[in-house]
């Protein structure tokens, strides 16, 4: 990955136009999922449809497939966080979206995710951590601004 587009795109996303920060966000959201070019693409794909169409354990044997054969392909690992959230296995969820945002430490979607996933379990004050560090990434994301104001206002 181009380290010098990637953080031109990372300062996009700090841009007060909107038109330059979704364009930014969309080509990450590009980058990261033609990581390992139109093969994993692919297989995201498949994944998704069949998580689309029910098919639980076969996206789910797919992604790990994938995982396993590309381990540093951190979409594989933040679609399967994504899958195991969808049928509320947090726990799981939470462990893959750590490996995602260590194999891409700015990867706004996984921290978005891992807030989420805490949330579901009641922790507040992790869910609200995940949440400003994806805010720190994307600081006009209104849902993260949103979801810390509601985790802020269930804790004791």
């Amino acid at each position: 990955m181009d380290k010098s587009k990637i953080n031109r795109l990372l300062e996009d996303l700090k841009n007060p136009d909107e038109k330059i920060r979704n364009q930014a966000t969309q080509e990450l959201w590009r980058i990261w999922f033609y990581q390992k070019g139109v093969y994993g693409l692919e297989l995201l794909q498949q994944a998704q449809t069949l998580l689309q169409t029910g098919q639980i354990a076969q996206a789910e044997a797919l992604l790990t497939e994938l995982i396993n054969d590309q381990p540093d392909f951190a979409e594989a690992w933040n679609r399967r966080a994504i899958l195991y959230y969808t049928i509320r296995e947090y726990k799981k969820a939470i462990e893959d979206c750590k490996i995602v945002i260590k194999l891409n430490p700015v990867h706004f979607g996984a921290l978005h995710g891992l807030g989420l996933c805490y949330a579901a379990i009641g922790d507040y004050r992790a869910a609200i951590q995940a949440f400003r560090q994806a805010l720190e990434i994307q600081p006009y994301s209104l849902v993260n601004q949103r979801l810390i104001l509601e985790c802020t206002a269930r804790l004791n």
